[in-house]
């Protein structure tokens, strides 16, 4: 044959396969059905590596399935909306709509040249009115059923740019665009009511058996149910009331200061007019200048300032100083936290720092322990002391008699809390799907009517980065009418949180083109859950937790047929280069357009899916691109020298020599090890690597004398092969499969069973050890009786050299295995 022409041989097959509609999702009931689906990605204008590893990884499982006999569903789309966008438009001048979908043209050009086989019938961009019309529409739902709610809540906030940032606008707590300091601004704020699931979601975790475990523990950590009481902190010399959460009721008698986060309501009201106002917002607008990352960080140095005024403690009757603190955030618990220095290491630190007072209420059974010489907090259990009447008894059985005595009191209750928090999704950016929501002065907040939707995103906005959304400046899109009253009304001009346009995307892939409805119950049910999900681990605890959510509200409220999105999930590893993550600042990136045009698409799959484990890290390796293009060459030239020997049918594998069960057993191993690694392991590296080693085979066979070769086992061995190699190169086998005679293609070609029988060789291999070590290796017949294999043991020429002039205290065989001789010497 001629040479190996990538470019011409996949330019060739992928507009064919186009043609041919080769990836369309069929409506065949006849078949079983297999959702394989990867995290969509976020046209950002080209492919990474990161994209490449992921989007092979699902189409090798995609191929596999079609060829098993399985309906294959196997969709891509574009998570379009986002800051990207906008800050496009702003430097380059540019609409955010051209440069999304001119990513898209060109990201899609891409994922073809790849051979990606994407049903791309059923495509879907989040930007694209047919489809933010239904994000719009479950927002209406949410709202209808009480789980979206409007709210104030502080947003980032640039004092040059007079705009709100998004965290990843912030950058050292500074906006990235003008490099002003940034503070917080307290804005009404649209939110989702997720923690009304965070029992379920937590508790189905359990069901998620296809899951890594990591992603689960990172999901229960972050939904972090916790379980105590909530007390009652009464504000001295007032009828407020300060609720607190605690884990640990049982140190009550221990608090000797509470803390509200800066942003606590009660913080205003009890400073306003007082000596400590001016230093206490001095604070505050400190605290405003961090992250929320930076306060909760171990790292961070606890920070705070006493407020002027005191809580009384509900169980001992102390009166103790309410202070604010940087690492209290006002959305976990109640905001407020009672200080326990002698029994809590950060309220230790803290009341070391500020001289607060430490009192000891549990001690070791067989100690005391003196406040003042403590050099760190008490947090094991231990007896009570200096609690009143609870005096004596254990700390864990505190735990129970304090809750009953606040419930009997009425200071206090058992509680459940959770470190999740309700999701905002109010973002105040253009390039998103806006809330279907209008303000009337007459008849107050009204969703608009879900006939009325998509509430469209105007196209006639400037872009400049200063002042509010480009929605709040634009007049037209503002004024509206009430849909209740018809008076004049104000339209929201907050856009959603991006993650809502992902949260139920795989369940429009179902029913991309439906007109009436996201999708149709009944087709949904058919596919639904997506069967294998691929994607990267950093989205375990967002777009995973918030895609369980929404498929839980629609479940429902009957229109998901199922409650759990996903059955079985893989997190790739990142793809890195000199032991970095690719990065344009690092200049390590290695992009997968140069590498397609120098070796191939094939080549590229290749490599990313042989280079490591799918789960695992994978280092670039610029040899190993080379030596995966060599591959691809060695089967072309063994294929193209093996063709004149080469028969479709009445193949017989009656009379076979010993190279050709040799070859017959290379075939079928590499047929059982390929599917095994495939279908229950997704360990392609190994199954490449079993793939190379029957190249190996045939290349050795192919050494023969012409008259020594058997071309039904070399024709079987090809046909092997090739079907074997298509679902990790897919062009390079169409081609090879076509020149071999075949008018079909390969990627329907049904997956080969291996031959048990042919995995039976007539000769095993024997280690040989002396005293217990390897010295040898015999081949013997599979039949021979042991007393043979002993002496043909004893009798190879490097065992008698070391057997020599010792005594032979006895010979083990062990079946199948080994012969081990045991030596003495004379």
């Amino acid at each position: 044959m001629d040479n190996y022409n990538f470019k011409e041989i996949e330019a060739k097959w992928q507009k064919k396969w186009d043609e041919m509609q080769l990836h369309k999702t069929l409506e065949d009931t006849s078949k079983p059905e297999f959702y394989m689906l990867e995290m969509f990605p976020y046209p950002s204008g080209n492919l990474h590596m990161g994209h490449v590893r992921n989007y092979s990884i699902g189409d090798v499982i995609a191929r596999f399935k079609r060829m098993n006999g399985y309906n294959v569903l196997h969709p891509m789309g574009w998570d379009s909306f986002g800051l990207p966008a906008e800050n496009a438009a702003i430097k380059h001048g540019i609409h955010p709509s051209k440069w999304t979908w001119d990513n898209i043209d060109n990201m899609r050009r891409q994922l073809k040249q790849l051979g990606i086989s994407y049903d791309w019938d059923r495509e879907v961009a989040t930007c694209h009115p047919d489809y933010y019309r239904w994000t719009q529409w479950m927002f209406l739902q949410f709202y209808k059923n009480g789980l979206a709610y409007r709210k104030k809540s502080y947003a980032n906030w640039c004092p040059s740019c007079k705009t709100v940032l998004a965290n990843e606008q912030v950058v050292d707590g500074r906006c990235e665009r003008c490099g002003s300091e940034v503070s917080k601004k307290n804005l009404e704020q649209w939110f989702f009511k997720i923690t009304a699931y965070a029992e379920r979601l937590l508790n189905d975790i359990e069901r998620l058996e296809g899951w890594p475990d990591k992603v689960k523990v990172m999901q229960k950590n972050w939904i972090g149910k916790s379980q105590g009481a909530e007390l009652l902190f009464k504000v001295d010399g007032t009828d407020q009331v300060i609720p607190i959460f605690t884990t640990r009721p049982d140190t009550v008698f221990g608090v000797t200061y509470i803390v509200l986060a800066p942003e606590h309501p009660l913080v205003e009201a009890l400073t306003r007019g007082t000596s400590y106002e001016a230093k206490v917002n001095k604070f505050i607008e400190k605290v405003h200048r961090m992250s929320e990352i930076e306060r909760t960080s171990t790292e961070t140095e606890k920070e705070g300032i006493f407020i002027g005024a005191y809580a009384i403690n509900p169980i001992s009757g102390d009166r103790v100083p309410i202070w604010i603190a940087n690492y209290v955030l006002l959305d976990y618990g109640t905001g407020a936290v009672m200080g326990v220095p002698a029994h809590d290491q950060r309220d230790f630190q803290f009341a070391k720092k500020y001289n607060l007072p430490i009192k000891v209420v549990i001690t070791p059974k067989d100690s005391a322990l003196n406040a003042e010489e403590m050099k760190e907090a008490y947090e094991e259990p231990g007896i009570m002391v200096n609690s009143g009447q609870f005096n004596g008894i254990s700390s864990q059985d505190m735990m129970d008699k304090i809750i009953e005595y606040a419930e009997k009191k009425g200071l206090g209750k058992r509680k459940v809390n959770y470190r999740l928090r309700d999701w905002l999704i109010s973002r105040q950016r253009y390039w998103g799907a806006p809330i279907p929501i209008v303000y009337c002065d007459r008849c107050g907040i009204v969703p608009v009517p879900e006939h009325q939707l998509p509430v469209m995103l105007p196209t006639d906005v400037e872009f400049t980065g200063q002042g509010e959304s480009p929605l709040a400046e634009c007049e037209s899109f503002v004024h509206t009418t009430c849909p209740v009253c018809g008076g004049p009304a104000r339209r929201e001009t907050d856009t959603m949180d991006t993650f809502i346009c992902s949260s139920w995307y795989f369940m429009r892939y179902t029913d991309p083109h439906n007109a009436e409805m996201p999708f149709d119950k009944e087709k949904a049910a058919r596919w639904m859950p997506v069967d294998q999900y691929v994607g990267g681990v950093e989205h375990a605890i967002l777009h995973l937790l918030y895609s369980r959510f929404f498929t839980k509200v629609l479940y429902d409220l009957g229109y998901s047929p199922v409650d759990e999105p996903f059955v079985n999930l893989l997190t790739q590893g990142m793809v890195l280069k000199d032991g970095s993550k690719m990065s344009k600042s690092k200049g390590n990136v290695v992009s997968p357009e140069e590498i397609v045009d120098k070796y191939g698409a094939d080549t590229a799959r290749l490599f990313i899916l042989f280079a490591a484990p799918p789960e695992k890290d994978l280092e670039w390796s610029d040899q190993g691109v080379e030596g995966c293009y060599r591959f691809l060459n060695r089967v072309w030239r063994i294929v193209g020298e093996s063709l004149p020997l080469y028969r479709k049918d009445g193949r017989n594998f009656t009379q076979l020599s010993h190279a050709d069960k040799e070859l017959r057993y290379k075939t079928h191993y590499t047929i059982k090890k390929v599917t095994e690694d495939i279908s229950t392991r997704f360990n392609f590296n190994t199954a490449i690597s079993a793939i190379m080693e029957m190249v190996n085979a045939l290349y050795q066979y192919a050494d023969l004398e012409e008259e020594q070769k058997n071309p039904d086992v070399i024709s079987e061995a090809l046909d092997n092969l090739v079907i074997l190699l298509s679902p990790f190169a897919p062009h390079i086998t169409e081609e090879l499969w076509h020149r071999m005679g075949h008018e079909e293609s390969i990627h329907m070609v049904p997956w080969p069973d291996y031959d048990s029988k042919a995995l039976i060789k007539d000769e095993m291999q024997l280690v040989i050890q002396v005293n217990g070590k390897v010295r040898d290796k015999i081949t013997v017949p599979r039949d021979e009786n042991e007393d043979n294999i002993k002496q043909m043991a004893m009798g190879t020429e490097k065992i008698k050299t070391l057997v020599d002039g010792k005594d032979i205290v006895k010979v083990i065989y062990v079946k199948g295995k080994l012969v081990n001789i045991v030596v003495r010497e004379v």
